[in-house]
């Protein structure tokens, strides 16, 4: 999850969580301490790969899977964790892509490019790229799936997933299907999928901005 803002302590919180399943598993993902930061709980992570090795049957090995509020990486590294093909992270804020560098170095994942920015910003410029996989989790009570509900389908791959963590999933627009979903305390979480409409004339397929996003990749 990103971080609602930019102020940090260096040091980190005392709790930590960890990798649950693939090749990192039981690795250790310090906490940055900064308010608003709330990592997927273990059981949560172990849960939403559970759905996607269903649905995906097993095979992560091609998925492209983009993290938009990245914050300590559980979510982007459980995916590289398991095999994905590429993903990319977005995180606004120093100490935390400084960590997530960190622990990409640690353990050499070379499927992870960590880009350093907004997600609003981000969303905007993405390139041609298609992702199998959006992990949606931001910081709560700033509208934020909101303002991405229409910039979605633009870099979503055909039967695309889209994880969310939000305080309900109660306001879903038209067009999204909820495949799964569950609670953890105050959490909500769910799966989703896109309908895309047919294209005719009225109807022209969205088309997507070709602006590359440059991602740190060092």
């Amino acid at each position: 999850m990103a971080l609602s803002g930019v102020a940090v302590r260096i040091n980190m919180k005392k709790h930590i969580v960890r990798i649950v399943g693939g090749d990192y598993r039981r690795t250790p993902i310090p906490v940055v301490d900064a308010p608003g930061l709330r990592p997927t709980p273990d059981r949560v992570r172990e849960t939403l790969f559970n759905w996607l090795h269903h649905l995906w049957g097993g095979d992560f090995s091609n998925k492209q899977v983009l993290d938009l509020f990245a914050g300590t990486g559980a979510l982007g590294f459980e995916a590289a964790s398991r095999g994905v093909a590429h993903v990319q992270m977005v995180e606004n804020n120093p100490a935390a892509v400084a960590a997530l560098r960190a622990l990409r170095t640690k353990l050499r994942a070379s499927n992870v490019r960590i880009h350093a920015g907004d997600a609003s910003v981000v969303a905007q410029r993405l390139d041609a790229t298609r992702y199998d996989l959006v992990l949606l989790d931001p910081p709560f009570g700033q509208g934020w799936i909101e303002r991405l509900w229409t910039r979605l389908p633009q870099f979503l791959a055909p039967d695309a997933l889209i994880y969310i963590e939000a305080e309900t999933l109660a306001n879903i627009p038209p067009g999204y299907a909820v495949l799964r979903q569950g609670k953890a305390g105050h959490v909500h979480f769910g799966l989703l999928q896109f309908a895309a409409p047919q294209e005719n004339d009225n109807n022209p397929s969205f088309s997507s901005p070709e602006t590359h996003l440059s991602s740190e990749a060092s």
